[in-house]
């Protein structure tokens, strides 16, 4: 755990401690009925951290229980990370938002629309106008993912080895998006919303416009200076000791199995030529909580400023075009986070009618999570930051993030 990390009491930041404590018996509960292995959870208010409990197991196989310095597989929460040091790049004035991708990856001068037809056997158009760095970040690309299982497009991505955190065949980014450029985008760039490997692609504008791989500039320029010691690629041997396996639910059968042990077997335990900007990260509870209080602090931590206070605020305005929601331009019908009252802004869901989202929150809240169940989320107005780490996949499988943010503003006193 960081040295730094600084706790109190939860009436000290406006909390009522006895329903605070309430999350660790709820979703403890989970964990009795064998829903989860184990879960872990944080709530933060004015820099400082109210509630940290962990609750059942990390390894349910060998029984080792869940403890506050696991690593976690944050597949899509990576992708908050990877935004910002694209903006780091924005802010030293190395290109613009309104910039064409193909400026800094050529091979994208090439891209196409799809225009009907088979996976095999298809035909594609012109884009209305090229892919621009601010659809990379809004996902308003016309990239997609290949597990969506709903369009051609996405068998092609899956045929050619395309699958974000899970690409295969050795490719490293610059790689990626070569190939990426022979396949058809599903819309023209900004005309709607698809979750997909855009945040990926930014991981290759980093190394671009930086001259250094990925994961040697987030590791120089977020990681170290953050603090956030656990924070990779991959996990070296002499931590294996502390990181989660994974599991997946079984649609059919509802059974919990087994999905990638948190062991040397597991396929985060050796490098990868590929660094997946979009989810290819794993992280601690105390690491991702640095980087939020980072972000809510305007860009600054500890004495470190990673971006300027304007840059923060301006990554948290819906960027979707005419003030629209995701829903409304939602090509997937699939994000990591419910979307009713969401707009997107520079790698981060926003909320922008809390009332339209049925939830208890505020607007502006900025968040998102991660394929196994992971969410983290951040309210400026109540200066306060929530995180949940478990390993479950889907995302979907239970609604522990909206039950999270339920139990939190619930317990909210002052």
């Amino acid at each position: 755990m960081n040295a730094e990390t600084p706790f109190t009491t939860p009436e000290d930041v406006g909390f009522d401690t006895t329903k605070l404590s309430n999350i660790t018996n709820y979703f403890g509960s989970y964990v009795e009925k064998g829903k989860l292995a184990g879960v872990s959870t944080l709530v933060a208010r004015g820099g400082k951290i109210a509630h940290f409990e962990t609750v059942g197991e990390r390894d349910r196989e060998n029984s080792l229980p869940m403890e506050k310095d696991t690593i976690f597989r944050i597949y899509s929460m990576s992708k908050p990370i990877t935004s910002v040091a694209l903006m780091m790049l924005y802010e030293r004035g190395l290109f613009q938002l309104s910039h064409e991708v193909y400026r800094y990856i050529p091979s994208f001068k090439k891209l196409q629309v799809w225009d009907g037809g088979t996976f095999d056997d298809y035909k594609t158009k012109p884009c209305e106008r090229a892919m621009t760095i601010r659809d990379l970040l809004t996902h308003t690309s016309g990239l997609t993912y290949g597990f969506m299982h709903v369009h051609p497009v996405d068998k092609i991505y899956r045929k050619s080895g395309i699958e974000g955190a899970a690409t295969a065949n050795g490719m490293n980014l610059e790689e990626f998006c070569d190939a990426l450029a022979d396949i058809p985008l599903l819309f023209s760039p900004g005309t709607q919303w698809s979750y997909s490997v855009a945040t990926d692609v930014c991981g290759r504008l980093v190394e671009v416009l930086s001259g250094q791989p990925l994961d040697k500039f987030l590791q120089e320029n977020i990681f170290d200076p953050l603090g956030m010691v656990d924070t990779g690629f991959m996990v070296p041997a002499d931590k294996l000791n502390r990181f989660a396996s994974n599991y997946e639910k079984n649609p059919q059968t509802k059974e919990v199995r087994l999905f990638d042990p948190g062991s040397e077997k597991s396929t985060y335990a050796t490098p990868k030529p590929f660094f997946s900007g979009g989810g290819g990260l794993t992280s601690t509870m105390t690491d991702y909580w640095r980087f939020c209080q980072m972000f809510l602090n305007g860009g600054e931590l500890d004495g470190v400023r990673i971006l300027s206070p304007k840059t923060v605020d301006y990554m948290t305005l819906n960027h979707l075009p005419d003030g629209k929601t995701m829903p409304e331009m939602d090509q997937s019908a699939f994000s990591e986070t419910g979307s009713e009252g969401t707009g997107f802004g520079l790698g981060f869901s926003v909320i922008i009618d809390a009332a339209e989202a049925q939830a208890v929150t505020s607007e502006g809240n900025h968040s998102w999570g991660g394929a196994a169940s992971t969410y983290f989320w951040i309210d400026p107005q109540e200066d306060l930051i929530g995180i949940l780490m478990t390993q479950l996949m889907p995302s979907r499988a239970y609604p522990l993030r909206p039950q999270m943010q339920q139990l939190v503003y619930g317990a909210l006193v002052d």
